[in-house]
This record gives structure tokens, sequence and C-alpha cells, in this order.
């Protein structure tokens, strides 16, 4: 077996490339065993399996690299079960729990253009391994894995009706089901050509209207990620729907390309991120269905999440961004709900993954038990709380890394004090540089761990004023 002589690096959640360049065939049968020998090195030996899940979205040639990892890992000697079919990255999390497998490997690049491809790491309890698991990884890379003297065996799965079973079992599902076959509930679904192509026709009938449902590799040219500027036609359909018929529930969803993000569009056509799907979420578990635990929130999340969780006697734990950070969090006390900035939302009653499709289960059982729309509970619970902001990110392409190490230091060695004219009161540096500023907005600057990337997140009380603080932070780094 060869060696890996140029490196990987592993993101937030997994390792990504551009297919045919970072990401190929090679690599990834260099990858692939060693990722399944750490698993067994850290203590999910303990499950007594040596079985590995293999799994894989929809994007360009998925099926064929799964099939490069499952012949890799089985070549050192662990078992196989394959996936028959596309599906949820949370489902294959739910497959390595509920069948007792020391793990799954899925071939997904998650939100990231079609040019990419990717793997995901998952651990026998249901979710992604931390930190410390892909950084063992990485060390190895160099260190070949010998082939066994005994291959492992491979069977093939169908990880869909457990996965489904597992969801129907957290929500009041026959009213969901009722609402939308009677009318009461108008549900239109954007699987963005991806993984979540059919999971909603599955859990609550035919009467789901989705779209964009075809396997499209290239995702229209833009990429499968849950944000306005790719989703015009849900926008169009909605509009044209509340023309015709005001008089129903009217819920638009859209989930990323392996449907681990959500985020969601109301009866107006307004776009609603889970900074707002999560305060509704917590809301809604915690005074209709009774559920207790801490909040986990990522610091890029809205403040929002906060004082809702204050005004029902909630705990809140922030971590840096990345859910496998929720994850841990997730393993040693009781989480009522998890979520991040950028559509993940994960449940403690559940595995220790964001799960989309589970989401979008809880945020229609929220909409149907409380008659109203989600634009309407949204600012119900900005009343409540008597706090109202906007927020919006930018993520802005460095021209090198040394770019790149060249703003950090100047983070470290020169702090703002003042951003656009408002003084600093507060900077936290649990992940980045997040400032609070006098106004009580924030401005959040953040670099990617593997590219030259500037991540840029602000909330503010309008969105004019998130547009200019982000306008300013953009001048600030493209000219330093």
């Amino acid at each position: 077996m060869p060696i890996l002589t140029s490196p990987i690096k592993f993101g937030t959640d997994g390792w990504r490339g551009v297919i045919g360049e970072e990401f190929t065939f090679e690599r990834l049968a260099i990858v692939a065993p060693v990722a399944a020998q750490v698993l067994y090195n850290t203590y999910y030996s303990t499950v007594g399996s040596r079985t590995i899940i293999v799994g894989y979205d929809r994007r360009f040639m998925a099926e064929e690299f799964a099939r490069v990892v499952a012949d890799a890992v089985k070549a050192v000697g662990f078992d196989v079960l394959f996936s028959e079919t596309y599906a949820p990255t949370p489902a294959f999390s739910w497959a390595a729990k509920d069948l007792n497998a020391l793990g799954a490997l899925v071939i997904t690049a998650s939100h990231n253009p079609g040019t990419y491809l990717g793997l995901k790491v998952k651990s026998a309890f249901g979710g992604s391994v931390p930190p410390e698991v892909t950084k063992e990884i990485e060390e190895l890379l160099t260190v070949e894995v010998a082939n066994s003297a005994t291959p492992g065996k491979e069977e093939t799965f169908d990880p869909w009706p457990s996965y489904c079973q597992a969801l129907e079992k957290k929500v009041n599902i026959d009213e969901i089901r009722a609402a939308i076959s009677s009318g009461k509930l108008t549900l239109f679904v954007d699987v963005m050509h991806g993984a979540a192509a059919s999971g909603l026709g599955r859990l609550l009938g035919e009467k789901v209207k989705e779209i964009n449902s075809n396997r499209d590799p290239l995702f229209e040219g833009g990429a499968p990620e849950p944000l306005p500027k790719y989703l015009s036609r849900l926008f169009a359909e909605i509009k044209n729907h509340r023309e015709s018929n005001n008089s129903s529930l009217t819920v638009g969803l859209v989930f990323d390309g392996d449907c681990d993000r959500i985020a969601a569009v109301d009866k107006n056509a307004n776009f609603l991120s889970s900074q707002i799907l999560i305060p509704i979420l917590i809301d809604h578990l915690t005074r209709r269905r009774n559920f207790t635990g801490e909040i986990v929130k990522t610091v890029s999340g809205s403040d929002l999440i906060p004082l809702v969780a204050k005004l029902l006697n909630l705990s809140v734990f922030e971590t840096a961004v990345g859910y496998k950070y929720i994850a841990d969090r997730m393993l040693v006390t009781e989480v009522l709900l998890g979520g991040e900035e950028s559509g993940g939302i994960g449940y403690g009653s559940h595995i220790p993954e964001r799960d989309a499709l589970l989401s979008a289960l809880y945020v229609l059982e929220a909409v149907v038990e409380s008659g109203l729309d989600l634009g309407e509970y949204y600012q119900q619970l900005q009343q409540q709380t008597n706090f109202s902001s906007a927020y919006d990110r930018i993520d802005l392409p460095l021209a090198s890394m040394e770019v790149r190490g060249r703003l950090l230091q100047q983070l470290q060695t020169q702090p703002l004090t003042e951003i656009d004219g408002k003084k600093v009161i507060d900077c936290n540096t649990i992940d980045g540089y997040k400032f609070r500023l006098a106004d009580q907005s924030w401005l959040m600057i953040r670099f990617s761990g593997t590219e030259p990337v500037l991540r840029l997140y602000c909330e503010a009380p309008t969105i004019k004023q998130v547009h200019q603080t982000l306008a300013w932070a953009k001048t600030w780094a493209e000219s330093n």
C-alpha cells in the first residue's frame, strides 16, 4: 500500500478537496484504512465491532469513490456495510449507532460546489469524531497500514427504513401528515439536488411538494448550500402559492447537499436561517414537548438564542464553530438542543449529530401545533424577549495563506478598538475574534483553517447596519 507524502487536512467536519486534484482515488485509498484503524484504536473498539458503514451522497462519482473506501477498508481487515443508495449523512451516523458498527465513512462534500468531494468520519456513537481523532488520522497518513491476511467481508444495506422509523418516533407524525393531507399545511421542499431527495416524501407522503429533486452534480452551477442566492425557484413557488391560496399554513424547507443543514422560508417568502429556527425550536420543544436540558450554541449564534433560553429557564453553553464541539458536549451532559449558525441542529434525545430531516419534522410540528406561520412565530419571540436584530455573513477569499497569516498577526498584536465608528467593548476569542460593539451589535472575524478564506459574521439591530459593518470589515481586510 502506498504512503501519503503530501499533507491532507481535516476541517470542521471532514476532509474535502477538488475532484481530480486534492481528492483522488489514490489519496482516498490511503486515508480510508487509516481512518478505520484510528476508529478501532480509540475507545470505539469497545463496541466489539470491526464493521465500518460506507455511505455516499449524490455528487459526481460518489458511488465510485465509496467503492474505493470499501475495498481499502476491507483490505486491512475490516468488515463493510455498503449502502445500496445515497442517503443523508445523518442516516449513516444513525446506522453506525443502530447497527453497533465501529463508525461510518461517508463520501460527501456537504455544501461545497460540485467540483468538490470529501470524506466525513463518523463514530460508533453516531456523530462526528472529535478533533483529536482527525488529528491522529492526519499524523498517521505517512505510516503504512498493512494489508490483512484475512480481508474483511462486505454486505449491503438500505439506510433509509431504519432511519425514517427512528425519526417518526420523535414527533407527532400523524398530526403533521393529517395537516398536509387535509390542506391545512402546504409544504415545499428544496432538496438542492442533494441527498435529502425523497426524505420528507417518505416520512410525510405524496403531497410534499419537492423541487430540485433530480441528481445534478454541478448544482446548476452553484452550490447545495441553503442560502437565499440559490433559492429563487423556491421563493417563486411560495409566492405563486400565496397568490392563489392564502388560507393555509405554508412552509418552505431547504436542505444542503448531504442533508445535515437546514433553512426555511415563511409564507411571505422570507428566508429564515438557523439563527431564527433555533429559537423557534427551543420554544416549541420546551413549551409543547416539555423537553429539558442545556442549550448549546456556537460563538457565531444569534443573541436571540440565549434570550429565549433565559425566558424558559434553560442554561446555555457556548462552543467554538463546528458541530463536533456541540457533539462533545452532548456526550457529557443533558442537552436539549445544539445548533450552529450555518444550519446544523441536533438534539440530545437523538444522536449527537446535526440532523436536518429531524429538524424539519420539529419545525413542522411547531407550525401545526402553534397554528402560526414561521415568520409570525419569530416575531412573537422577538416581542417576548424585547429583542430584534438582523444577521448576515460573508466569506471573503484572500489572495494567499500569507495574507491570512498577516491579518491574523495584526488581530493578535493590534486588537481592534473601534469598528465602523463604534467602540469595541468586548472581544471573545473562543474561535476567531468576536467583537461586541457599544450598540450591542457584534462582528466576528474568523479564518478558515484549511484555505485562504476569511469569514465575517455580523448581527445588528437592522440589516442596513449589518451590511455596513460587513462592508467595513471587508475594507479592513483588503487594506491590510
